[in-house]
């Protein structure tokens, strides 16, 4: 029996249309690294055992969405030495909770309008930008944080500001990063907000990669 590939979706604020578009996207890469998927956005499944689980991913996930026993069996999950991966607004999900906002390494504060810009690949030595120009060309919302998590993680890719309007963070706007954290590797893109993003090829290329970071596979 292969491992799943958890990908979780709940919404209790904003909730991103692309949602359907991500989860399908990733249950054809989760097949690329030997994993079976399986999607949901009931908060018990992470009541239940997850010993099985190759990684969790949290797809646009916003507000609070873990009940307090699903907090305590993601902290042992983690703890076991289980794969996370975040991805675009799960930067704005448990905001009261300290323990994630560590976990994933930067919370979400605001965004300009959706618009094309530029990301700098700063690590090309990574799965998920390897195959990345060293400037690449997208269109996205150009996530901002609360605070820059440079120095607590390995940034693999930043945002350009120069390269699009409203941009907040000045010249350190990491984007895209991986680190370990709480016995587990950790991926993080801010990318992925539209439905377009999970069709185009070096995006989905770029999931991968964090895929396989993050599942070892």
């Amino acid at each position: 029996m292969s491992p799943r590939l958890l990908i979780y979706s709940r919404t209790t604020a904003y909730r991103h249309a692309s949602i359907p578009a991500g989860v399908a996207a990733l249950s054809e890469l989760a097949e690329e690294v030997g994993c079976s998927a399986d999607a949901t956005e009931d908060p018990a499944a992470f009541e239940r055992d997850l010993s099985g689980c190759a990684a969790i991913v949290f797809l646009s996930t916003s507000g609070d969405v873990l009940t307090p026993a699903g907090r305590a069996a993601l902290r042992e999950y983690r703890a076991a030495g289980g794969g996370f991966m975040g991805v675009h607004a799960a930067a704005c999900t448990e905001y009261d909770w300290p323990y994630y906002g560590e976990l994933l390494g930067a919370r979400f504060a605001r965004h300009p309008a959706f618009q094309p810009g530029r990301l700098t690949v700063e690590d090309h030595a990574h799965p998920a930008t390897a195959h990345l120009p060293a400037s690449w060309e997208f269109t996205d919302e150009w996530y901002d944080f609360r605070s820059s998590p440079r120095g607590a993680v390995r940034v693999l890719a930043s945002a350009d500001e120069s390269s699009y309007e409203g941009g907040g963070m000045g010249a350190d706007h990491p984007l895209v990063w991986c680190h370990d954290h709480g016995g587990g590797p950790v991926f993080y893109t801010a990318l992925g907000h539209a439905d377009e993003a999970y069709a185009d090829p070096d995006f989905r290329a770029h999931l991968l990669g964090g895929l396989r970071h993050v599942t070892g596979r």
